[in-house]
Formats: C-alpha cells, sequence, structure tokens
C-alpha cells in the first residue's frame, strides 16, 4: 500500500459531557496530529441542524484547521452545492486557496438539508439536488472565468483549486462526465461500491482538472492492540446511528461502556448491532489485510478514513496504528501538497 495516499474525514461530531466549540477544537487539534503522522489531507463536513455535529460551516472550518497546520491539504467532504449559490462557493475557496496556496482542495456533495425543516430554513427543496450537475459546471465556471454574466469571482478566477465529487447516487457519473476525482463510500455494500467505481472509470471524460480518473474509497476504520479494542472504538457511532434510525434524533457520542450497560429494545439493538459491521477493524495486522483487499478490489489511489468516537486517545490511538499500518513516513509528508 505504499503507492495508497491515506487521509481523514472529521465530521465534529459532539460527545457527551462537552459542547459544540468542543468538538470544533477537537478538529483542529487532530488535524495537526494528522499533519505529524504523515496523512495526506485533513477533510471537514457540512450538517445543518444535526444535535450531535458541531461542523455546520465547511470552508470556515477549513479556515482554522489551515490556520493550524503547514503542509497537510485541507479541504472539505463536502459542501452540499444544492444548499448555496456557485459563485459564493467560488469566492469562499478563493479566499481560502489565496490565504493558503497549494493547500486547499473542494469536495462537493449533491445531498439538501437533513430534514423538511432544515431544507426549508435554508430555502431548498429535495429538488434542488437534481440541478448538481448544472451547479458544478457553474463552480467551475467561475475558476476558469467563463461565466456569460459579465461577473467575475474575485479572488477565484484563475486560481486552481481541485475538486471532488461526492459519489452518493448520481454523484459517480456526474464526476465522470465532469472528469474530476471521485469521492465513493459504500464499505457495507462492496458489490455496489465495485460498480459504482468501474462506471466512473469506464465513463471518465479527461478535463483541465484531471487527466485521469482518480478513487478515493471512504469508510470507518478502526486500528487497536486488539479486535475487541477496536470493536469499542466502533461502540459510540454505532449506538448514536441506532438511536437516530429509532428515536429520530442524532445524539452526541457516549462513552463504550456506557452504551454497553443499556437495555435495548429489540429494534434498537438490531439496529446497533448492524452499525458495528461493515466496517474494517481489528489490530494492526487484521486491518492491512483488510485494506490491502480494498486496495486491490477498487484500485483505489487513496484511501479517507471517517471514524467518529467518544474516546479521544483511542481515536488519535486508531489513527497512529493505521499511520504504520499504511506505511506513512517522511517520503509521504513531503508529498503532502501534491494534488490531487
Amino acid at each position: 500500500m505504499e503507492a495508497t495516499r491515506f487521509s481523514v474525514l472529521d465530521r465534529s461530531r459532539t460527545r457527551e459531557g462537552h459542547d459544540g466549540a468542543q468538538a470544533l477544537r477537537d478538529t483542529v487539534a487532530l488535524a495537526r496530529e494528522l499533519e505529524t503522522l504523515g496523512y495526506h489531507r485533513v477533510w471537514v463536513s457540512e450538517h445543518h441542524g444535526v444535535p450531535g455535529i458541531a461542523g455546520s460551516a465547511p470552508t470556515v472550518l477549513a479556515a482554522a484547521v489551515a490556520a493550524a497546520t503547514r503542509r497537510i491539504r485541507v479541504g472539505t467532504g463536502g459542501v452540499m452545492l444544492p444548499n448555496h449559490r456557485p459563485l459564493v462557493v467560488a469566492e469562499q475557496f478563493g479566499v481560502l486557496e489565496s490565504l493558503f496556496p497549494g493547500r486547499i482542495d473542494m469536495g462537493l456533495g449533491r445531498s439538501v438539508g437533513f430534514t423538511d425543516g432544515v431544507r426549508r430554513a435554508l430555502g431548498r427543496d429535495k429538488e434542488d439536488a437534481e440541478d448538481f450537475a448544472a451547479q458544478l459546471d457553474e463552480l467551475l465556471g467561475w475558476f476558469r472565468g467563463t461565466s456569460p454574466t459579465g461577473v467575475h469571482a474575485r479572488p477565484a478566477e484563475g486560481l486552481r483549486v481541485p475538486p471532488f465529487v461526492l459519489a452518493l447516487g448520481e454523484g459517480a457519473d456526474v464526476a465522470a462526465r465532469a472528469g474530476l476525482p471521485m469521492v465513493i463510500g459504500d464499505l457495507r455494500n462492496r458489490d455496489r461500491m465495485r460498480r459504482g467505481v468501474d462506471r466512473y472509470r469506464e465513463t471518465f471524460r479527461p478535463s483541465p482538472w484531471a487527466r485521469e480518473p482518480y478513487v478515493v474509497v471512504s469508510g470507518t476504520v478502526a486500528v487497536a492492540a486488539t479486535e475487541e479494542a477496536a470493536r469499542r472504538v466502533l461502540v459510540p457511532e454505532a449506538w448514536s446511528m441506532a438511536y437516530s434510525r429509532t428515536h429520530g434524533t442524532f445524539p452526541p457520542l457516549p462513552p463504550a461502556e456506557r452504551v454497553e450497560a443499556l437495555a435495548m429494545s429489540a429494534r434498537e439493538r438490531e439496529f446497533y448491532e448492524s452499525g458495528l459491521t461493515g466496517h474494517i477493524a481489528g489490530t494492526e495486522d487484521q486491518v492491512a489485510d483488510a485494506l490491502r483487499t480494498l486496495v486491490e478490489e477498487t484500485g483505489a489511489q487513496e484511501v479517507l478514513v471517517t471514524t467518529s468516537t467518544y474516546d479521544r486517545d483511542a481515536l488519535l490511538d486508531s489513527y497512529r496504528r493505521l499511520a504504520r499500518v499504511a506505511g506513512l513516513t517522511a517520503t509521504h509528508r513531503g508529498d503532502l501538497a501534491r494534488t490531487p
């Protein structure tokens, strides 16, 4: 896996007993650690009105992360383009690239607000996602200076900020037609993920942004001294997801020991146990084998890790062990600013 890049998406998940401000500070602190470990990039996400996630303004948070680091690439995974005007997105990334030249990525998704209430607050509806390809083309046009309106995006015009498409639903097809790198996260359904990757490669059209297909596979990876310790890293997120599906509210992450002591209903238990499967977790040797298989199956150039848990020490230990598994060395660190 020496040729495979490893990166991290941190969702700024809140934890029981800790507020949103702490979650954002945790993201910035984690980014510093990831840089020292040799990870290629760190991304932040966009969620609106979700009680368990503090990351609602990804370009703002990306600026804080970039200011706190020196070499690692920084970006979004992603800005949900249907929620915004393409001109504003171009301007925001133009500012980021101007402040932190050569280090900014523009990960873009097609999801709209999580609930009807959030969509109303954003002034959007589900149909807005159907215009994603057109919105993407308009956004890239602001960087090329090809807008027919006579307006110029300052300071974005003429800058090169690498765009990535989050391949949810039709995202793989959009990425292929636009000639952009693709991020696909579907470890729980490998067959569907492979079909998406194959379709992307088969229909990819070279563009000024990418001459060849570039595949990033994303998912949860937990590494620990024992298989059981790695499983416990997954417990808080698995319960949070199970709770959201049975109660309609996405709660902050609880400690693993409290989850394991809960008396769950049959439905909660079903969702919880399901949430513990489909990830890559185990000892360093086990994770190395699983990642090797994943990269061989998909031909991915990069793995984007999206792990969330309550115990920050366990999370950092997992990323340190993963860095060893991936062979992240000073050679990789010297390559951090190279794109895509």
